[in-house]
């Protein structure tokens, strides 16, 4: 069980119980992006020791928020992945993330970052109505890191996923922070591109549609 407790019949005392220790949502961030060893939990989440996380899985599995299973040969490893009651949790994570997003800036001395978490992001502020049929890779960089995405508009909104290879067409590559400008339209691409903000590959006029594939105002993305 959560060591924290919270005497009152309420829904959202419950939810604080299970998500309000510290680093769980973080863990649930993870889990969103795929399942995951632990260590590559622990990899990703460096200040949390193996103790705690080992506590933080044991109770979001005793939830039946997490569940534990285990990869067929040849891999025979361990993994730990959201059940369908974690998987609910996505709307109320995304709205967090929007919520988030008016305090992201300026980036702490102390903050680290990996490109993966990118993805969660921009899926938090993708537009859900119809979009520009136009599909656009980004690839994002940070340091000696990085992850590319494909963001794809059609008639049913936009939709990212996180891919390896490069499957060619127009493509952007840039940091986390000049992306969220462009999206914001706080910086055009041009802008970004002769500033070396940024670099384009293909067609310009397609990445120059990529504000209009996302709903960011540019409120979220203050710097």
């Amino acid at each position: 069980m959560s060591g924290t407790h919270y005497p009152q019949f309420c829904a959202l005392a419950r939810a604080a119980e299970i998500l309000g220790e510290r680093w769980t949502l973080l863990i649930i961030r993870e889990l969103l992006v795929g399942q995951k060893r632990f260590s590559d939990l622990s990899d990703r989440l460096g200040a949390l020791s193996p103790t705690v996380l080992t506590t933080r899985l044991n109770m979001l599995v005793e939830q039946g928020v997490v569940q534990r299973s285990t990869l067929p040969p040849p891999f025979n490893a361990q993994v730990y992945k959201l059940t369908p009651v974690g998987l609910a949790l996505k709307p109320a994570i995304y709205e967090l993330i929007r919520w988030g997003g008016h305090f992201l800036f300026p980036m702490r001395p102390d903050d680290e970052f990996d490109p993966e978490w990118v993805l969660l992001g921009l899926d938090a502020v993708a537009r859900r109505a119809p979009t520009p049929a136009r599909k656009i890779l980004l690839h994002v960089l940070h340091n000696a890191k990085s992850a590319s995405f494909l963001v794809t508009g059609g008639p049913n909104g936009t939709t990212i996923a996180k891919i390896d290879d490069s499957p060619g067409g127009a493509a952007i590559e840039t940091t986390f922070d000049t992306l969220l400008r462009i999206i914001a339209t706080d910086i055009s691409i041009e802008t970004a591109v002769s500033e070396r903000l940024a670099r384009i590959e293909g067609s310009i006029n397609i990445v120059r549609s990529l504000p209009k594939l996302f709903d960011l105002r540019r409120s979220s993305a203050r710097r």
